[in-house]
Parts: C-alpha cells; sequence; structure tokens
C-alpha cells in the first residue's frame, strides 16, 4: 500500500536530514520580527540562555533570550520571573542540533520589556471585541434580577475595605437576608481560577439568586485577574444574576462588561443586589397605613349619619308594621266577638223558640198532676238529706281528708278527726282504749 500511495504521490528528495534542518533554520530566521505579550511561566537559566514559556488563554511559544542580551536591557532585579505579563521582541528560531544534540524551536527574543497600562489597554480591548462578537456581553443582563432577595453570594478577599462597603451599604437599606460568603484572593494575577471556582460553588447553590464580585481600586495590572477570559466566559454562562463591583469609578474590567450589572462601588453593589429599600420601603408603608387609618376614621364620620338615618329604617318600618298588625288584629278580635255575639244571639232565639214550644207541650192536661209528683219527690228528697239528720243531734266523723269514717277501728286509726255538726266542725284526736 505505501508503493502505490509512492506511485502516486511524487516528493522532492530524499533529502539528507542535516541539509535540510539548515535550510529549516535560514527559514525560521528570515520569518518577520514581532512583539508577542503574555505571562511568564516555567522560568530556567542556563550558564548561556534563559528559557520560560509565553502564555495567555488561547496557547503558549516557547522562547529563550541569550543572558548577555538580557543584561543590557537593564531590567529591574527580578523582572523576569514567573507569572510577570511581558512584551517581547524577536522571532522564531530553530536549533538544528547534531549528531550528539537535539533540535529545538524556540522564540528568540532579543527585546524584552515588563507590560504597561497600555499594553494592558489594548490586549484587553482586543479580548472585549472579541466577547462582544460572541455575543457574551448580552447574556447575564437578559437574566432576572429580584427586587427583594433572600440569599445573596459575596466573593471577595475575607479582610478588605470592599467587604465592609458592602455590609454597611446592605445595613444601610434594611436589608435583613443571608450573605454565602465565597473568600478568594482578588490580588494576585492567579487569582481568576480561585474567583471563578467560588463564583461557580455560589451558583450551584439554588437558594443563591444573586452573586456580588467586589474589590477594592487599583491599578490594571492589580486588576488584571478580573480580565482573566476563563472567568468572564465562566460568569457570562452563568444562570444566576453577577453584580461586578471591582475598582472604583474610573477602572474599567472585563468582568464588568460580562455582568449583569457593572457597579462603580461595593456600596452601588449593595443596591443593585437589593434595589428595594427597605428603610424606606418601611417608612412609606407606616406613612400610607396612617393615611389610610386617618382615610378611614374620616370615612367613618361622614357616613356615619346617613349609616344612623338608615338603621333607623328597619325600626320604622318595624313599628309601620306592627301598628298595621295591631290594627289588624284588633279588626279580627272585633270581627270574632261580633260573630260570637251573632252565634250566641241566634242561640239565644233559638233557645227560647225551643223552651216556648216545651212550654207549650208541658202546658197540656197532666200538667198538674206532673207538678205534684214533682213536689212529692223534693219531699222525699229532702228527707234523706244528711243536713237533716244533722240537726236532729247526730255527728258525721271525717279524716283529715274528708272522708267520712264509718268504724271505730278506722277513727282510733287516725292521727286527728273532725267532727261535723249542723251549726258547723269541730276537729278533736282519738284516744286510744284504755
Amino acid at each position: 500500500m505505501g508503493q502505490a500511495l509512492a506511485e502516486r504521490v511524487k516528493l522532492p528528495g530524499p533529502f539528507a536530514v542535516g541539509r535540510y534542518a539548515r535550510k529549516l533554520e535560514e527559514e525560521m530566521k528570515r520569518r518577520a520580527r514581532v512583539s508577542l505579550i503574555g505571562e511568564v511561566t516555567g522560568l530556567s537559566r542556563s550558564k548561556a540562555q534563559a528559557y520560560f514559556e509565553l502564555r495567555d488563554a488561547e496557547g503558549a511559544i516557547p522562547c529563550a533570550i541569550w543572558l548577555n542580551d538580557l543584561e543590557k536591557l537593564g531590567l529591574p532585579a527580578q523582572g523576569l520571573r514567573d507569572g510577570a505579563e511581558v512584551v517581547i521582541g524577536g522571532g522564531p528560531d530553530y536549533y538544528r542540533g547534531g549528531a550528539q544534540a537535539s533540535p529545538a524551536f524556540y522564540f528568540r527574543a532579543t527585546q524584552i520589556r515588563l507590560a504597561g497600562e497600555g499594553d494592558l489597554l489594548a490586549r484587553l480591548e482586543a479580548l472585549r471585541k472579541q466577547l462582544r462578537a460572541e455575543g457574551l456581553f448580552e447574556l447575564q443582563r437578559q437574566l432576572a434580577r429580584p427586587r427583594l432577595p433572600k440569599r445573596i453570594g459575596v466573593v471577595t478577599a475575607e479582610s478588605g475595605a470592599a467587604r465592609r462597603d458592602l455590609l454597611a451599604g446592605l445595613e444601610r437599606r434594611g436589608w435583613r437576608g443571608t450573605i454565602v460568603w465565597a473568600f478568594a484572593p482578588v490580588q494576585d494575577r492567579h487569582a481568576a481560577p480561585a474567583i471563578a471556582a467560588a463564583i461557580q460553588g455560589l451558583a450551584a447553590q439554588p437558594e443563591v439568586e444573586a452573586i456580588v464580585v467586589a474589590r477594592g481600586g487599583g491599578s490594571l495590572a492589580d486588576l488584571w485577574a478580573f480580565c482573566d477570559e476563563t472567568l468572564c466566559r465562566t460568569v457570562a454562562m452563568l444562570r444566576v444574576p453577577v453584580i461586578s463591583a471591582v475598582g472604583h469609578e474610573r477602572d474599567s474590567t472585563l468582568i464588568d462588561d460580562v455582568a449583569a450589572v457593572a457597579c462603580s462601588t461595593p456600596t452601588h453593589a449593595a443596591e443593585a443586589a437589593v434595589p428595594l429599600d427597605l428603610n424606606a420601603a418601611r417608612g412609606d408603608l407606616a406613612r400610607r397605613a396612617g393615611a389610610l387609618r386617618r382615610a378611614a376614621a374620616g370615612a367613618v364620620a361622614a357616613r356615619t349619619p346617613h349609616l344612623v338615618a338608615l338603621a333607623r329604617g328597619p325600626g320604622r318600618a318595624l313599628r309601620r308594621e306592627r301598628l298595621d298588625l295591631n290594627q289588624k288584629t284588633r279588626e279580627i278580635r272585633a270581627a270574632a266577638e261580633r260573630g260570637v255575639a251573632e252565634r250566641r244571639g241566634f242561640q239565644r232565639r233559638l233557645a227560647a223558640v225551643v223552651l216556648e214550644r216545651a212550654r207549650q207541650r208541658a202546658a197540656g192536661p197532666d200538667m198538674e198532676g206532673r207538678r205534684a209528683a214533682l213536689r212529692r219527690a223534693a219531699v222525699a228528697l229532702r228527707a234523706h238529706e244528711p243536713e237533716h239528720t244533722l240537726a236532729r243531734g247526730y255527728a258525721l266523723v271525717e279524716g283529715e281528708d274528708g272522708e267520712p269514717l264509718t268504724s271505730a277501728a278506722a277513727t282510733r286509726a287516725a292521727d286527728r278527726v273532725s267532727l261535723r255538726f249542723a251549726d258547723g266542725s269541730v276537729r278533736a284526736r282519738p284516744e286510744p282504749e284504755a
């Protein structure tokens, strides 16, 4: 298969590797000389050269500089060190090696200087254009921010003025929620990964409704950790709104561009994190409650006469109905009495007619015989009346219940008895037999 591929593709050569390496070395040296900016890492020195890598977020290049060239540059002591932001000038170089030496590629530096404010600004502006073109500046601004969050995450240094200022700002707004602290270094150039990790840790807590990143002012070099591309991409993609309060009013970092809100001071960040001024809201609520109470009292006073008049209405209507009912009751009673009187008159007339007819029937031939028989019956009846017996000297013995006692045994058994004579009664107590 390899032979077939060689037959199809005709390549120049083969050349001796040393000859090709020399051509490659010459080609590298003809490349244009340029300036690069980045962070120094992995610095080491040999007897003749200093070796290091120049890095940024997108890549790294191995670099080398002759020690005698480095000494001529007049850099301050420890100017070239790991973590230093530098601008180097030079071009690509290739060492072709030999039978006992390994080849190597370097960016041969002939100039080195520490990066200044202008260099960092130029680098920052290029990164800002890139992130803006990717639409990362708009993602956080589209997130909804609560007017009164219950829990706020804060990324800042554990001891610093930014923390105190933020707490003072929240206190002035009367906020009584919970702060979740995520302390991280905010000064060192290598602080960006720690800050990004702290922000991600806070965003992973579902109770955290907003995150504040706070730091005091400083130079752009001091604030460069907040211009880190990875950190800014992390902030842009979070689901939780991030409020940036890095530096002072004149400072501008890349995290300000990707955050939901960029604040000039930690105090301003407290106002952005809690948009509702609770002290002012409480005062306004108290004023409105007072106005409502006054309005209610006035409304009651103004409507009381009308309500009193309305309250009297049912009473008046009830009295009218009662009078009407009483009148109808009297009418019904009078009508009933008239009906009863009429019925009684009719019954009297009817009774008179019946009696009259009875007298007429009684006034027949046997009237005198019947009257004589009636007189005889009356005489016989009076002869058997108890009163006539008592009038002859007899007495009737009665118990306490008024019933007659008809035997001596019953009389002795009674506690008290009454002796009834024709002209009255006498109370007595029976004596037992001797």
